[in-house]
C-alpha cells in the first residue's frame, strides 16, 4: 500500500468526522422530532372537548279551561234611517252631526202650514156633520111621533131613520179626518225614536222632501241612527269549533259558556266582557261556518259600529295544561317542534301540538309529558342528537293580561 502523506491523513480524518457528526446530528433532529409530536399527540388525546351547555326545564302545569279565538265586526242593536212620513219643505235641523240624541229629541222640522190648514178644514167638516145629524135626529123624532099617533107612515120613519144613520156616519169620518190631519201635523216634527249617535244631515233647510206615511212611494233620506249602548259583535265559528263549544255547553256549562272575553280597539287585552246571545240555526254550506253574535256593554261609547275586535268562547272547563316559552317552541312549515334532553344528556326533538297563550306562555296540546326536559335555553348551541351539558331551571308564568 502506498503511504499517504501526514496533509492526507490529515484530510481524510476530518472527513469521517464530519460524517460521523452530521449522522448523529440528523438521528438528533428526528429524535427531537419525535419526541415533540409524541408529546403532542398525547396531550391533545387526553384533554376531551367540553359540552355545550343548555337550560332545561320540565313544562309549566296549570288548571286552564280550553279557549278558541275569533275576529268580529262590531255592529248596531238597533238602526233606523230617518224619513218624513209627510212631505214638504224642511225648515229646520235640530242637532249637531256625529251627537249622541236622546229618545224624543227634535231633528227635523217640516213646514206645518199646509197641515195646519187640512186641519181646520177637517174640523169643519165636523161641525157641518154634527149638524146634520142634529136635523136628522131631530127628523126621525118627529116621524116617530106621527107614526104613533097614526098620523105618518111607516115608510117615511124608515127614511127618517136612514139619514140619521147616514148623518152619524159622516160625522164618525168627518171625526177621523180630523185624526188624519192632527197625525200628518203632529208628523211635521221628526223624534229620535231611541237614544243613539245620530249622522250627518244628508238635507239641508229649504229643500223640498218626500214622504209618504204607507212607504208606497220614494221617500227621502234624512239621516241615519244607531244605538251605541249595548252594542253587537258579530263573527263566524267554523264547523269543528261550533261542534266543541255546543258539547261544551251540554255538559251544563250554560253560563259560563255564554261569556265571553273581548280584545277591542285593536289591543291585545282582553278586558271588555260581552255574552254570547245569538248563534244562527243552519251553518253556511259554502263556507262551513255558522254566525255567532255576542252583546256588550257600552257605557262609555268607545265601540263603534264596523269596528273590528278579537273575540274569545270558552269550550271546555279547567283541565291540566302544559305551557312552554313561545321561543322554545321551533316551526317547521306546518309542523311544530320542540329539543327535549334525555337521561343520557342527548338531545331529542318532539313534534307537538300548540295551543294559544296563556301566562306569557305557548300551551302544548299533544306531544309532550309534564317530565319532559325540554331546552329553554341555549338553543343555538343544541342540535339534534347531539350530547349536551344540562342545567335545570324552573319557568314562571306572567300575569300580564297583556300576554294572554
Amino acid at each position: 500500500m502506498e503511504e499517504q502523506s501526514p496533509s492526507a491523513r490529515l484530510f481524510h480524518k476530518r472527513k469521517v468526522v464530519g460524517v460521523a457528526g452530521g449522522g448523529l446530528l440528523s438521528v438528533a433532529l428526528c429524535a427531537g422530532l419525535f419526541m415533540v409530536w409524541g408529546g403532542s399527540h398525547t396531550a391533545s388525546a387526553g384533554a376531551a372537548p367540553a359540552l355545550p351547555e343548555v337550560l332545561v326545564s320540565q313544562p309549566l302545569v296549570q288548571p286552564l279551561e280550553t279557549r278558541l279565538g275569533f275576529l268580529g265586526q262590531f255592529s248596531a242593536v238597533d238602526r233606523v234611517e230617518l224619513r218624513a212620513q209627510v212631505g214638504g219643505t224642511l225648515t229646520g235641523i235640530h242637532f249637531k252631526d256625529g251627537e249622541l240624541v236622546q229618545k224624543g229629541a227634535l231633528l227635523f222640522s217640516v213646514d206645518r202650514v199646509p197641515y195646519e190648514i187640512r186641519l181646520a178644514q177637517a174640523k169643519s167638516q165636523v161641525q157641518r156633520s154634527s149638524a146634520r145629524l142634529t136635523y136628522a135626529k131631530n127628523e126621525l123624532q118627529r116621524a116617530d111621533e106621527l107614526v104613533r099617533n097614526n098620523a105618518g107612515s111607516v115608510q117615511s120613519l124608515e127614511q127618517r131613520k136612514s139619514e140619521w144613520q147616514e148623518a152619524e156616519a159622516a160625522v164618525a169620518e168627518a171625526n177621523a179626518q180630523v185624526r188624519d190631519a192632527q197625525f200628518d201635523l203632529d208628523h211635521c216634527q221628526i223624534v229620535a225614536p231611541f237614544s243613539g249617535r245620530i249622522s250627518n244631515h244628508l238635507v239641508s233647510v229649504g229643500n223640498l222632501i218626500a214622504g209618504s206615511r204607507a212607504a208606497g212611494s220614494p221617500t227621502t233620506l234624512l239621516a241615519t241612527l244607531v244605538l251605541v249602548d249595548p252594542i253587537y259583535l258579530d263573527f263566524d265559528m267554523s264547523e269543528s269549533d261550533y261542534q266543541q263549544y255546543k258539547r261544551y255547553k251540554a255538559n251544563g256549562q250554560g253560563v259560563s259558556a255564554d261569556n265571553v272575553q273581548i280584545a277591542a280597539d285593536g289591543g291585545r287585552d282582553y278586558t271588555t266582557p260581552g255574552t254570547l246571545d245569538f248563534i244562527d240555526n243552519a251553518l253556511n254550506r259554502s263556507s262551513g261556518t255558522i254566525h255567532a253574535r255576542a252583546i256588550v256593554r257600552n257605557g262609555d261609547r268607545g265601540l263603534t259600529p264596523g269596528e273590528f275586535a278579537r273575540v274569545r268562547v270558552v269550550t271546555s272547563a279547567s283541565a291540566p295544561t302544559l305551557l312552554l316559552p313561545d321561543a322554545v317552541v321551533l316551526p317547521d312549515q306546518s309542523r311544530f317542534n320542540v329539543l327535549t334532553v334525555d337521561k343520557d344528556g342527548r338531545v331529542a326533538p318532539k313534534e307537538v301540538s300548540v295551543g294559544d297563550m296563556r301566562h306569557g306562555l305557548r300551551v302544548i296540546k299533544s306531544g309532550l309529558s309534564a317530565q319532559d326536559r325540554v331546552i329553554v335555553g341555549g338553543l343555538p348551541f343544541a342540535a339534534p342528537g347531539a350530547l349536551v351539558n344540562a342545567k335545570d331551571t324552573t319557568l314562571k308564568a306572567d300575569n300580564d293580561p297583556a300576554k294572554e
